[in-house]
């Protein structure tokens, strides 16, 4: 499976989860900005895709650049287009949150535009690794890691859990009315089942920075 490694412009991972995504991974993609964090980790992309607003070229670049003016499109989706365009079938995008909400809300949406795409799209920063759902989910986490669910199509229904402190049967949640962040896993090994709707998963990393 050709994995690909993205990075956006974001707040950046720390260097240990890039370097060690990278070790794993067939394509390093730059989205704009992006290039600017991978240079100051030490890294090099083999892509460097966007709008260019943020980054300029200096005609010295060892990765291949492409200007994509488009912007009916985002720098984040320009990038998950070239990795699917050279069969990209899992996918790490750091970067994709932060800074400002309206980015991070947007690049969500585009998690979901381009989910099917690939065999696995998930972001990662400092605190969390995120991803949608499929209708049934396993998984084994260390006790006591928290997971926080949420409905990114406005409301998820059908929802059953197991291992979780806070467990849910043929629950719904929606926007503005019942959330699931916070929760804790009481077992190693959690259950996630849902009918109906797009559910993100954020499941948190113990850190103190």
């Amino acid at each position: 499976m050709m994995n690909v490694v993205i990075l956006c412009d974001g707040n950046p991972p720390r260097p240990e989860q890039l370097k060690e995504a990278l070790k794993h991974s067939s394509l390093f993609i730059a989205a704009d900005g992006g290039a600017f964090t991978a240079k100051s980790m030490g890294v090099k992309p083999d892509v460097i895709i966007g709008d260019l607003d943020s980054y300029s070229e200096t005609g010295n670049e060892q990765a291949i650049v492409i200007h994509d003016p488009d912007q009916e499109t985002n720098d984040l989706e320009k990038a998950l287009a070239y990795a699917h365009k050279k069969e990209g079938k899992g996918v790490i995008v750091f970067g994709a949150t932060g800074k400002r909400l309206d980015h991070t809300l947007k690049n969500l949406s585009v998690l979901k535009q381009f989910n099917h795409r690939f065999k696995s799209l998930v972001f990662k920063d400092k605190y969390s690794v995120v991803f949608l759902l499929p209708e049934n989910f396993k998984a084994e986490l260390p006790l006591r890691t928290t997971v926080s669910l949420f409905p990114l199509s406005g409301k998820v229904e059908g929802i059953t859990t197991t291992g979780l402190k806070y467990a849910l049967t043929s629950g719904t949640l929606e926007n503005g009315i019942q959330d699931g962040s916070s929760n804790l896993t009481t077992e190693k090994k959690i259950e996630i089942d849902h009918k109906k709707g797009d559910l993100l998963i954020f499941i948190n990393h113990k850190t103190n920075r």
